[in-house]
């Protein structure tokens, strides 16, 4: 167990070394580094942000307070399928809570969770910047514009979930 863990470390040491060597180990890119890390990983793990403390010789308390002040990056392993709906005003208004629901029920997790099979993590957000096209759902960064429980299940069952198809909103 011991000898996984180690090479799984150091796996991960020379993938965040990459990463930081991308950025020419400058310091002042510690966010966007972050980032990419979070999307090499789908979120943050402790020995990737250990090992970028080292490559950068920055505290590891700077890491770790960027790591929880930003709501962007995660502690937690995401799902292979991240999917963020906005609840915002304009969204709101135009049925998003009812598009919630129905992501909720039909993923079986409620927002801020992921599936046990790591397959789905599913989160609502006060603003996408996309008050136009509301209700907003992306899905890994990809943006679905006036969405609606069929367009939901569209997108859903595209990515391979089994939905139920006679809900409308």
């Amino acid at each position: 167990m011991e000898a996984s863990r180690s090479k799984r470390n150091g796996a991960t040491e020379a993938k965040v070394s990459e990463i930081v060597a991308r950025y020419g180990h400058d310091k002042s890119f510690v966010i966007p580094i972050m980032q990419d890390i979070q999307r090499e990983f789908n979120y943050l793990p402790r020995e990737a942000l250990d090992a970028l403390s080292a490559s950068l010789g920055v505290p590891q308390s700077l890491v770790y307070h960027l790591a929880t002040f930003y709501r962007a990056f995660s502690l937690t392993p995401k799902g292979k399928y991240r999917l963020s709906l906005c609840l915002g005003t304009a969204c709101h208004v135009r049925g998003a809570p009812q598009i919630a629901d129905h992501i909720t029920r039909t993923l079986g997790i409620e927002s801020g969770e992921t599936t046990s099979d790591g397959e789905w993590s599913f989160e609502t957000v006060n603003c996408l910047g996309a008050c136009a096209l509301g209700p907003i759902l992306v899905v890994n960064e990809e943006y679905h514009g006036q969405i609606t429980i069929a367009k939901t299940n569209k997108v859903l069952a595209a990515l391979g979930k089994k939905v139920e198809t006679d809900e409308e909103v």
